[in-house]
């Protein structure tokens, strides 16, 4: 999806600073010292947290929409993300195309494949077992043509286990959402700032600055809610004009960059917890310094390596009998 490391790592020029959102480990588990255990990988069976909670639905999103409640999404990459969002009650997970720059070090989104999108849509959906699950199509694999944009979204469902798709666009792709919608496709519309076309938009900026252009990004919401979407993503946009587009709207809209009067909100999971140090998006608060902690961890592990101070026998490591050390340490005399 939009934002994210991608300003900072691709050097982009933004006004204002505008970027995309990410995690925490799961709890530490214990072995037993009596009988060794060689694995430590946890089945996603065993890791998840049972729970009464429902599935969530378009039908859920929708009640919410209509209740006035706040739709709550957040961007997830791979298993712990995704499962830690669940176990966070996000009602919805996007795998956005961000992960090209967030997760793989790619220069900028464009770069990523649909192989790529699915292998990590496959990876969240076994770690997110409520949330309603979206996958962003890639540059490349929508835009030609409707039938191209069926044949990958088709794949994005099947192969990636997502419940909706996500693309670009406005009324240029009013067509393309129609036929996708038509065969029962969900999508997920996304107006604004379109970081796949940021180049051809003069860099990542602020979109309906003026009248002119905000008149044009009401349009493009009307045609993507006409075409069927059952939301539409507004990025970075005055929050006056994200709210008008939002009264004006018969589906939910999701805010990035535009304020509170959005029917819900999305940010980048990475971006949030402060994994790349380097930056601050406006709009993008951080509610972890997880970057900071996770370096700091890894140094303490260096230093206690390098001091011999782990691992500490009576606790990290597994006993063997003295009678079986005074066997093994006889039998090896004369090896």
């Amino acid at each position: 999806m939009s934002f994210s490391p991608r300003l900072a790592i691709a050097t982009h020029c933004v006004k204002p600073r505008l970027a995309r959102c990410r995690l925490s480990p799961q709890p530490l588990r214990t072995f037993s010292t009596t009988t060794p255990q060689l694995s430590s990988h946890p089945s996603p069976t065993a890791s998840a947290t049972p729970s009464s909670r429902k599935k969530v639905t378009i039908g859920t999103l929708n009640k919410l929409w209509r209740q006035g409640t706040p739709i709550t999404m957040l961007t997830a990459y791979d298993y712990p993300s995704a499962l830690l969002a669940d176990r966070a009650g996000m009602e919805t997970v996007l795998v956005g195309d961000s992960l090209a720059m967030v997760a793989l070090g790619y220069e900028n989104t464009n770069r990523i494949t649909l192989d790529e999108m699915l292998h990590h849509c496959r990876a969240v959906s076994r770690g997110s077992r409520h949330a309603f699950l979206i996958g962003d199509l890639p540059f490349g694999t929508y835009e030609t043509s409707p039938s191209q944009a069926i044949t990958s979204a088709t794949r994005m469902i099947r192969e990636g286990r997502m419940e909706a798709v996500k693309l670009e666009g406005g009324t240029e792709m009013q067509d393309t959402i129609s036929s996708l919608t038509r065969v029962g496709i969900s999508v997920l519309g996304h107006v604004g700032l379109t970081p796949q076309r940021a180049t051809s938009l003069g860099g990542f900026r602020v979109q309906g600055k003026t009248a002119a252009g905000a008149v044009r990004l009401l349009k493009d919401a009307l045609a993507v809610q006409e075409a069927g979407a059952f939301a539409v993503v507004i990025e970075a946009v005055p929050e006056l004009v994200a709210t008008e587009l939002t009264k004006r709207l018969k589906i939910p809209t999701i805010g990035i960059g535009a304020g509170s009067g959005c029917s819900g909100q999305v940010l980048v999971g990475m971006d949030m917890l402060g994994v790349y140090d380097k930056l601050q998006p406006k709009f993008c608060k951080t509610y972890a310094e997880v970057g900071k902690i996770t370096v700091d961890a890894y140094r303490a592990f260096g230093e206690e390596v390098k001091h011999r101070t782990f691992p500490v026998s009576e606790v990290h490591t597994y006993p063997m009998g003295k009678e079986e050390e005074a066997k093994f340490l006889e039998a090896i005399k004369n090896l």
